[in-house]
């Protein structure tokens, strides 16, 4: 495990592996999402309420949860880089922050499309809603003050105790609902017990959030080869590979 462990933390392993996983975790993200558009807009039944309005759940709840699951990720790579002092994992951490900051837009700007017709405003100061928004604004800071420092070693210390700090705020997304009075609908899929809603409807909302998982993991792979690059860049490891490239 350790020897695992060491060798996932080599920046060389690390930038041949994230090179010939990145393809598959690209193209097989870009299946499922087709599909599961496909099957979200087409194959599924509308609701007996919402009629075709809730189709937007399709793309806002896997984006929510990516927007925290992202997080989650950034967090834990932080606190790795911070206890075990492995740059990679810090680098791994400012991969992250983007594409959580673009998966939080995303799910604040389809709740807000979805909430103009169910709850007839475009915002609302939602336990839900606002708490999602600081998530956006975490990562934001997250980002700034990595740009604040030229020193990257200060700047990995500085950003990962925010990265880990932000974290307490993961859970007050995910139970807002459950806490306090909330426009926004109770769980559906992430709870314990029988997801409320029917397969027909529920199938495509898995294959979506694979999906997007996965289109992370592509992502993440392309992010962390360049943070590789911007931090070995006078490396012979990348000379090397250059020249053999």
């Amino acid at each position: 495990m350790w020897l695992w462990f060491h060798k996932l933390s080599s920046p060389p392993y690390a930038y041949r592996m994230a090179t010939l996983l990145r393809p598959w975790f690209f193209w097989t993200a870009l299946a499922l999402i087709v599909f599961a558009a496909y099957g979200g807009l087409v194959l599924a039944p509308p609701d007996y309420q919402q009629k075709d309005a809730f189709r937007i759940i399709y793309v806002h709840a896997p984006a929510a949860i990516m927007s925290l699951q992202v997080y989650v990720v950034m967090a834990i790579a932080a606190a790795v880089g911070v206890i075990w002092r492995i740059k990679l994992a810090h680098a791994v951490a400012a991969a992250c922050a983007p594409v959580g900051a673009a998966f939080t837009v995303v799910a604040l700007a389809t709740g807000s499309i979805y909430g103009k017709p169910m709850w007839g405003t475009w915002w609302e100061w939602d336990p839900r809603i606002t708490s999602e928004l600081i998530q956006l604004f975490l990562y934001l800071g997250y980002m700034a003050l990595r740009a604040s420092f030229d020193d990257t070693q200060r700047a990995d210390r500085a950003s990962a105790i925010l990265a880990i700090v932000g974290v307490v705020n993961v859970p007050i997304v995910k139970y807002s609902v459950v806490w306090w009075n909330s426009l926004h609908q109770a769980p559906t899929i992430s709870k314990i017990g029988k997801p409320s809603i029917e397969l027909s409807m529920a199938w495509p909302l898995y294959t979506m959030l694979l999906g997007f998982m996965l289109y992370f993991a592509a992502v993440l792979c392309d992010r962390v080869r360049s943070e590789i690059l911007r931090r070995e860049r006078n490396a012979n490891w990348l000379v090397e590979t250059v020249k053999t490239s």
